[in-house]
């Protein structure tokens, strides 16, 4: 479910956007005039979502780097960049 509010409800209502943000792992849009205007979301669901950007990045690079014919890894290269993917994943939502 996506949560709005306008913008004047971080200032009058900050625990209670803070406490939706962390019960719900989402995003609150608030607006200005009715236009969508900031986005508010928890620091552990930023650092869960930054890590699963990255880790995308990564992979979409390996698979550019596939398709021109570069040479690829191992799979204990692979093994160990996935563990370590996954470390950073985890660690992201613990911290």
């Amino acid at each position: 479910m996506i949560n709005i509010k306008p913008s004047a409800a971080i200032r009058k209502n900050y625990n209670e956007i803070s406490e939706l943000c962390k019960k719900s792992g989402q995003p609150v849009y608030l607006t200005k005039n009715g236009e969508g205007d900031l986005v508010v979301m928890d620091i552990e669901a930023f650092t869960r979502r930054e890590s699963m950007l990255r880790l995308r990045e990564n992979l979409v690079a390996a698979e550019e780097s596939r398709l021109i014919g570069k040479s690829g890894y191992s799979i204990d290269e692979v093994s160990s960049m996935m563990k370590a993917a996954v470390k950073e994943v985890l660690d992201g939502q613990r911290g």
